[in-house]
């Protein structure tokens, strides 16, 4: 379940005049900002985007990006884009560091239905005159561009059957290369990028019973080594979703580096409006403290006040 509040009745007409009016004067209303796109869905926020374009001949992102700064900035901005142009905004963005930030991709990739991810890759074309397999090609090296590539470029059966005969042949197949250690072997990349979600699953259950151990203990992932971890990463996105952003929320506010803001907003970003709500309650059970403390304690000013309301909490 989601976590935002977003009202029924609206007028996206008085929320661009709202918003103009904060922007106006000497410094920027941003409690009014937050208090409109805070609480108003993708849907809602176009409208609003559009209505802000018709009265002022001004894109609201450039104004925000004019108006806003830091963390507080990017975070608001990426949230009042298009979700399907943020997905293709943060795909680039994590293709632009050093080294590549490998999860994001796999996030958008594995998790993303294929429908999805087809229209992220439109919009990264449209938004960056390159393909987004281009680019991973280009950006990316070794075993690492084989495994991103082939998770990009897949359009995955998006359907609930399976074939248990294929499960138990592909879990042995992985089972006979992870024991060789042939992790970038290319059988191994072929069956995690191009079979459905739930026939890896259904394989990767039919792995723990026939040889009573989970695929990921099998790898025995070494943090340091970018493949493995990228190979974990894969496994964990498509077997628990929810699961997986458990982790990284907990990594992100638990680093010897301090606090991973990117990836904390990251994922109430894009899990504001889907399951933001489970996620929550999933990490309360795993680590006994609520995202919504975490969150109060890591970050602060109006970042701070934006992210507890896109997490449904403006009390801290």
């Amino acid at each position: 379940m989601a976590t935002l509040i977003a009202p029924e009745d609206f007028s996206a007409a008085e929320d661009a005049l709202d918003i103009k009016k904060a922007c106006l004067g000497l410094g920027t209303d941003e409690k009014v900002i937050i208090s409109i796109l805070g609480h108003r869905n993708s849907f809602q926020r176009k409208l609003i985007r559009q209505a802000y374009h018709e009265i002022y001949q001004e894109d609201l992102i450039k104004q925000l990006k004019s108006e806003l700064s830091g963390h507080f900035e990017e975070a608001m901005c990426h949230w009042t884009l298009d979700p399907v142009d943020r997905d293709a905004t943060l795909a680039n963005k994590a293709l632009h560091r050093t080294p590549p930030d490998c999860r994001v991709l796999i996030e958008i990739a594995c998790i993303r239905s294929p429908e999805d991810l087809l229209t992220v890759k439109r919009a990264y074309c449209s938004l960056y005159n390159h393909s987004l397999e281009e680019d991973v090609a280009s950006r990316t090296t070794g075993d690492i561009r084989k495994l991103l590539v082939g998770m990009v470029s897949c359009y995955r059966f998006d359907g609930e059957e399976i074939d248990e005969g294929v499960s138990v042949s592909e879990a042995n197949i992985l089972h006979d290369e992870i024991k060789e250690k042939a992790y970038n072997h290319e059988e191994m990349i072929r069956i995690l990028s191009t079979r459905s979600k739930a026939q890896l699953n259904a394989t990767f259950k039919r792995y723990r019973y026939i040889y009573g151990t989970s695929i990921r203990k099998g790898l025995m992932c070494d943090p340091t080594n970018e493949y493995l971890t990228a190979l974990h990463t894969v496994i964990e996105c498509i077997q628990d979703p929810k699961k997986h952003y458990v982790k990284v929320l907990r990594n992100a506010t638990n680093t010897a580096q301090g606090i991973d803001k990117d990836a904390l907003s990251h994922v109430i970003l894009t899990r504001a409006e889907k399951d933001l709500k489970d996620i929550k309650e999933l990490y309360l059970k795993k680590n006994k403290v609520s995202l919504d403390d975490v969150v109060a304690r890591a970050t602060f000013g109006d970042n701070k006040s934006f992210l507890l309301a896109l997490l449904g909490n403006e009390e801290n």
